[in-house]
C-alpha cells in the first residue's frame, strides 16, 4: 500500500463536490480537507479507516436504542453554526476529559469566519436538559450525504452516551434529508479510541488501495482471520 497524506484548504466547495471528497477518503475541520492512511497508534504504526453507513439500511442495535429511549426527554434543536459563549464553554469542559491530544480551541475543527457555508453547509446540533446545554455536535451536508464533524459532551452526563446520541440524531436527520450516506469519521485497524465508531449496522470502510467502499462486516471478519493465523 502507498503511503497517502494530502491536505488543501478551500473556502466552499459544492454539495456534489463535498459528496466526491468525502467518498475519496477526504475529512474536513473547518476549510482545511485531508487524508491519510497510516497512523501512530500506542507507538506502532497501523491504518486508517474510513467509515461511512448506508442510511436507508442502518438499523439500531439494542444497545442504540436502549440509548435512545434514556435521552428521550431531552430538547433538540438543529440550526445553523453557531459558535456562542455556552457552545465555547462546554468545549472547555468537555476537552478535560481528554489525556493524550487534547484539543485546544473549538476552530481546531470549525472555521473562525462568521458564516455557516464555510466549506460546506454546516449545522450544529444540541442538546438540552431543560435549559441546560450538555451536549453539541457538527456535520456538514452534500448532495446526498452528510458528514460528522465534531461532537462534545458534558461529563456530568458521560452515563447517558451522549457521543452516541448525537450519532444517531444525526443519522434520523441524514434520513429526512434522503441522504445515501452518513460518513462517521476515521478509526484504526487496532483497538483505540476510536472503536465506538465501529458499532453501527449498514457499514462500510474504504480500501484505500483499491479506491472503493467495501462491507466492513466482512472486512473485519476477514481481518480477524488474518490476525490469529
Amino acid at each position: 500500500m502507498n503511503y497517502i497524506l494530502d491536505e488543501f484548504s478551500r473556502t466552499w466547495v459544492s454539495p456534489s463536490q463535498y459528496d466526491y471528497l468525502l467518498a475519496k477518503g477526504w475529512r474536513h475541520f473547518g476549510p482545511n480537507f485531508f487524508r491519510y492512511n497510516i497512523s501512530i497508534h500506542d507507538d506502532k504504526v497501523c491504518n486508517v479507516l474510513p467509515l461511512r453507513l448506508r442510511v436507508k439500511d442502518f438499523k439500531p442495535s439494542k444497545s442504540q436504542r436502549k440509548i435512545l429511549r434514556k435521552c428521550g426527554d431531552f430538547q433538540l434543536s438543529i440550526q445553523k453554526v453557531e459558535l456562542d459563549s455556552i457552545s465555547q464553554e462546554l468545549f472547555q469542559i468537555h476537552k478535560l476529559k481528554f489525556e493524550d491530544n487534547v484539543p485546544q480551541s473549538i476552530f481546531d475543527f470549525l472555521s473562525k469566519e462568521k458564516t455557516s457555508s464555510t466549506p460546506t453547509t454546516i449545522l450544529d446540533l444540541r442538546v438540552f436538559d431543560d435549559d441546560k446545554l450538555i451536549a453539541v455536535s457538527y456535520f456538514g451536508i452534500g448532495e446526498n450525504a452528510l458528514s460528522s464533524i465534531y461532537g462534545m459532551f458534558h461529563p456530568d452526563y458521560k452515563s447517558y452516551s451522549l457521543g452516541i446520541f448525537t450519532m444517531l440524531v444525526e443519522i434520523m436527520y441524514a434520513n429526512q434529508l434522503n441522504c445515501d450516506y452518513y460518513y462517521h469519521g476515521y478509526c484504526y485497524d487496532v483497538p483505540s479510541f476510536y472503536d465506538y465508531k465501529k458499532k453501527f449496522s449498514a457499514m462500510e470502510t474504504y480500501l484505500w488501495d483499491i479506491d472503493k467502499w467495501v462491507d466492513y462486516s466482512a472486512f473485519d471478519n476477514a481481518l480477524s482471520m488474518s490476525a490469529k493465523s
